[in-house]
């Protein structure tokens, strides 16, 4: 662990090699494993679970119980939510076609990435290899199996476009196409392009 001004919760669990920022809170029962990278100002909550390799941006905020597992990148700024749960293997086994336990060489990890402002809702699972765009939002409960587009609010199982988001999440409405991109109005923000 590199040395700066972070709290780490008596009681969680934060394995040697692991780089966390300054400003970055990690809760009870947090296991914060090898070579993971947390950036600054981030808020990891009680019984968070982040694997090996996994990389963190700043000003994340992870809530209670979330599960990042290899192979997973969290851009800054993104929200998730309590009992989120990233996979990491496209085709999950205990054991090898002959019978053997799987071993960490076994396995075929496919990586997820989660761009700058996304929020995902508490309880979605997000099956691996997708990419959520920038402030994209995903509904509670969702199971994401494709990619989401920026600003795209998603729904369901599988989850499904249901509309268009503001930075702000706030619904855009009146959404017209432009040489610059998508142009939608916020109540809140007025017109973004997107």
């Amino acid at each position: 662990m590199t040395e700066s001004s972070f709290f780490v919760h008596p009681l969680a669990e934060v394995e040697e090699h692991v780089q966390i920022g300054d400003k970055t809170r990690i809760w009870r029962h947090a296991h914060i494993r090898s070579y993971a990278s947390i950036g600054a100002e981030c808020n990891i909550g009680k019984g968070v679970y982040v694997e090996t390799h996994v990389r963190i941006g700043s000003r994340v905020k992870i809530q209670n119980n979330a599960s990042l597992f290899e192979g997973v990148s969290i851009e800054d700024g993104v929200f998730i939510g309590p009992h989120v749960c990233f996979t990491n293997d496209m085709y999950p086994r205990a054991i090898t076609p002959d019978g053997r336990l799987k071993g960490a060489e076994d396995w075929e990890v496919t990586p997820t990435l989660v761009k700058y402002g996304a929020s995902i809702g508490a309880g979605a699972v997000i099956v691996c290899g997708v990419t959520i765009g920038e402030f994209a939002l995903i509904g509670a409960g969702s199971v994401v199996t494709r990619d989401v587009p920026p600003h795209t609010l998603v729904l369901g199982n599988p989850a499904r476009p249901r509309g268009y988001v503001c930075r702000c999440a706030r619904p855009l409405r009146e959404i017209r196409e432009s040489e610059a991109g998508r142009i939608g109005h916020c109540e809140r923000c007025g017109d973004i392009t997107f």
